[in-house]
């Protein structure tokens, strides 16, 4: 199905790099945009826009219909960045109101400034519309009261129009969908498959992280966590990805005594980090919160015991002896949870193994369905057969 007579305006807070040929942004989205595109005659991203090469963790947005509609770029924390975000209210509503003044559909993607701005103005602009909350739906401790905001609009009579989300639960109104995200190619879940099905009971532990490497996603509970087995043979770290933690992530194995133990890859290209997945024993994401954690789901996929936190979507994903959860930054329950998974590698390998079965239904092609779906309830005024509803978790 392509609208050849509509055009979509996507609303994000991604940002995209222009480095003279084509555009760029963080490399799962990109994959989704290309999902996205086809479906439209023509894809408006309203976006903040870098000239230069982008950084590792982005990939091109290999679509011929996508350009962008270049926003203010605003955020931070600190009592200046708030104030110039209050300052350049005015011009970010006009740029985003023109931009959708133009639209046919109109795509809000959430978390985020612009997320939370969009989601404001949309429904003035476009009866036709989908948000997505690609971030944690249910509440947590120490979440920003933006995020509260954009949840509550999200679920208003205001928005009113389908919003997905990961981890739906049943107060939620109707129009509030479960969802789930993948760029696993079909061919790359039988890969998959077959490697758990081949992995054997083995002494050692092999752990990984895959992720940006930030604050909030606990790298450093990890490292605390891996320094308290010791440094026995067959204990090794693995730390997949880039990030402003990185230097004193670093720092803080020397200090630990475990930087013999404890490798840190940077970026890696997709395929690379498959091959990590396929070597690793137990794949580990301390972060405070997640939405969909795609680390978790491919590691799951290639039959690594994976140990998450006990929060949003997660302990639905890692259910009925599919993984373990831990609450965040509680080195002392992770450290505990390691040992014992060193000494029980049959155990690990039986969690993995229902892992994989469990995971290998997420696919990127039923991901493209499902998004498909979407566009056709929403821009044809039916109701469609779902792979949505479906795959709900």
């Amino acid at each position: 199905m392509m609208r050849r007579d509509l055009r979509l305006l996507v609303v994000t807070h991604v940002a995209h790099y222009h480095d003279g040929h084509r555009w760029s942004a963080y490399g799962p989205y990109a994959r989704e945009m290309e999902l996205w595109a086809p479906l439209f005659a023509e894809v408006v991203v309203a976006a903040p826009a870098r000239d230069g090469a982008p950084p590792a963790d982005c990939l091109p947005i290999d679509a011929p219909n996508v350009r962008l509609a270049s926003q203010p770029e605003t955020g931070g924390s600190t009592f200046g960045a708030k104030l110039a975000q209050l300052l350049v209210l005015p011009w970010s509503m006009l740029k985003l109101a023109t931009a959708m003044a133009r639209a046919d559909v109109i795509h809000v993607r959430c978390p985020g400034n612009l997320g939370l701005l969009g989601a404001v103005l949309a429904p003035l602009f476009a009866r036709r519309r989908i948000a997505k909350y690609a971030g944690q739906w249910s509440a947590y401790p120490g979440e920003p009261r933006s995020v509260r905001m954009q949840r509550a609009v999200l679920r208003s009579a205001w928005w009113g129009a389908p919003v997905l989300v990961y981890g739906r639960d049943e107060a939620d109104p109707e129009h509030v969908i479960g969802f789930f995200t993948s760029i696993l190619a079909d061919a790359q879940v039988a890969c998959a498959a077959e490697t758990a099905r081949a992995r054997s009971p083995r002494d050692g532990l092999r752990l990984l992280y895959v992720g940006r490497l930030s604050r909030e996603k606990n790298v450093d509970v990890l490292l605390a966590a891996t320094a308290r087995l010791g440094t026995a043979d067959g204990i090794a770290l693995t730390i997949v990805g880039d990030g402003p933690m990185r230097a004193e992530l670093e720092r803080q194995a020397i200090s630990l005594q475990i930087a013999d133990h404890v490798r840190f890859t940077g970026a890696l290209d997709y395929e690379s980090v498959l091959d990590h997945y396929a070597a690793a024993d137990v794949v580990v994401l301390p972060s405070t919160t997640e939405g969909w954690p795609k680390s978790l789901t491919e590691g799951m996929a290639f039959g690594a015991c994976c140990i998450g936190p006990d929060r949003g979507i997660v302990p639905r994903m890692l259910a009925d002896g599919r993984g373990f959860c831990t609450p965040p930054r509680d080195v002392r329950a992770l450290a505990g949870l390691l040992a014992r998974l060193h000494r029980a590698p049959g155990e690990r390998l039986a969690v993995g193994r229902r892992a994989s079965a469990w995971a290998t239904q997420f696919t990127r092609e039923r991901f493209a369905e499902s998004i498909h779906a979407v566009v056709a309830r929403t821009c044809d005024h039916r109701r469609e057969p779902s792979l949505v509803e479906a795959t709900h978790v």
